[in-house]
């Protein structure tokens, strides 16, 4: 360690590494944030165009199991920052939050601009560094990053080093995953980037996509296998996408992979059973349309009525047959959209080549934090909460590593 203020390094200027920046800030070091893009956290302000949702309110044992098979790596760094933490956070610079009737955690002001000014204002007061469009290019052997500038090449080096550059989706605003084969010439594993909560390709009629791109089908039930979510979808010239389907999207994406297509079914009418449906269908008159009993007896709305078509040319009149195609239309996934466009990547670093504390084996003083390691979730809070969480975890790592003391996370009990 070098004399005076120990040197914290940081790459990644998105959510993890601002975390990181302020809390060694806070416990006395001297911190650097380096950043390929000309300002910081875009895919932050991007996500907060729609409200930006933080995180969930649902009782712990159902968030944890969001995360799949990674609930369980992940499961001690959630613990130590849980969505209580991340509120309290977020009210410390001035943004009250709020449960909406989703369960969703929103800031008050329902933006992301607001936050990230003043998060950055204590990040400057703090007397964080930053050094933008520097993009991270090497490890070289005497431990040093190189990174291109806008005018020459230059290197830095710190006590410790954070990595926070994200995965791979929406590379425009500063997250390419260039950053993998850079760790893998250092002999570090990792999991290849794929596409999660992503828009999936289903081969629509040409008039169906031309009429209803942009639609909704409101209140619906996906299903996968034995997976299932509740909630919207969104129509797209491609085929699909929401959060129905984003909540499916692991299993959808692993589908495909394995047998080149995967069978989604669209239940249209959840508050119903099928006798119920059937029933209804029965009361129609005999000289009624089928667009005219799924309208006026079933209250489908016209996008929804045609997908009936887009599954079967000619939909049975038969009560109890229309009523089963209405409660699972079978729908044919034949591809994911890519990873280009995906909300957030699956892949990452693998977990046997971090600690518990998310420092690299490889690269003692190292640490990685958010999309870079190898897990997923939907959306609905849970993606920034466990970058957040992960973020949490490495500061306190490196804390230890460089011999500072953190204040305590402003937290009640999850």
């Amino acid at each position: 360690m070098s004399a005076g203020r120990p040197r914290a390094l940081i790459v990644g200027a998105g959510p993890a590494g601002l975390h990181v920046a302020g809390r060694l800030a806070a416990g006395g070091a001297a911190v650097t944030v380096y950043d390929r893009m000309p300002s910081p956290a875009r895919k932050f302000l991007l996500a907060g165009r729609g409200g930006l949702n933080l995180t969930h309110s649902e009782p712990r044992s159902s968030f944890l199991a969001r995360y799949g098979e990674a609930s369980g790596w992940l499961t001690p760094a959630l613990d130590g920052f849980p969505p209580p933490a991340l509120r309290a956070f977020v009210a410390g610079l001035g943004e009250a939050t709020f449960i909406g009737s989703s369960g969703r955690v929103f800031p008050r002001s329902f933006k992301a601009s607001p936050l990230l000014r003043a998060w950055l204002a204590r990040l400057r007061d703090q007397g964080v560094a930053f050094r933008f469009r520097r993009r991270f290019t090497a490890i070289r052997s005497d431990g040093s990053l190189a990174f291109d500038g806008p005018e020459e090449a230059e290197a830095a080096t710190g006590d410790v080093v954070l990595l926070a550059l994200g995965g791979a989706s929406w590379p425009r605003m500063g997250s390419d995953g260039g950053w993998v084969p850079v760790l893998e010439r250092t002999g570090i594993g990792v999991r290849p980037l794929a596409p999660a909560n992503m828009g999936v390709e289903i081969d629509w009629s040409a008039d169906f996509a031309a009429r209803f791109a942009g639609s909704p089908l409101k209140r619906i039930v996906a299903r996968c296998g034995s997976r299932s979510a509740a909630g919207e979808a969104v129509i797209t010239a491609e085929g699909l996408e929401g959060g129905v389907v984003y909540a499916l999207s692991a299993t959808l994406r692993d589908e495909v992979a394995v047998h080149g297509a995967a069978r989604l079914a669209i239940d249209l009418k959840p508050d119903l059973t099928e006798a119920a449906l059937a029933m209804r269908i029965a009361s129609a008159r005999s000289k009624d349309s089928l667009s005219s009993v799924l309208k006026k007896k079933l209250g489908l709305a016209p996008q929804a009525a045609s997908l009936l078509r887009e599954a079967s040319a000619e939909p049975p009149r038969d009560p109890l047959a229309l009523a089963t195609l209405i409660k699972g239309v079978p729908l044919t996934i034949l591809g994911v959209r890519p990873l280009d466009r995906a909300i957030s990547s699956a892949g990452g670093i693998r977990r046997d080549q971090v600690t518990a504390d998310f420092e690299l084996r490889a690269l003692p003083g190292t640490f990685v934090a958010g999309e870079m390691l190898d897990w997923e979730a939907p959306t609905g809070g849970y993606l920034l909460q466990a970058t957040f969480a992960t973020a949490e975890a490495a500061a306190q790592g490196m804390a230890r590593h460089i011999g500072i003391t953190l204040p305590p996370v402003a937290t009640e009990r999850w």
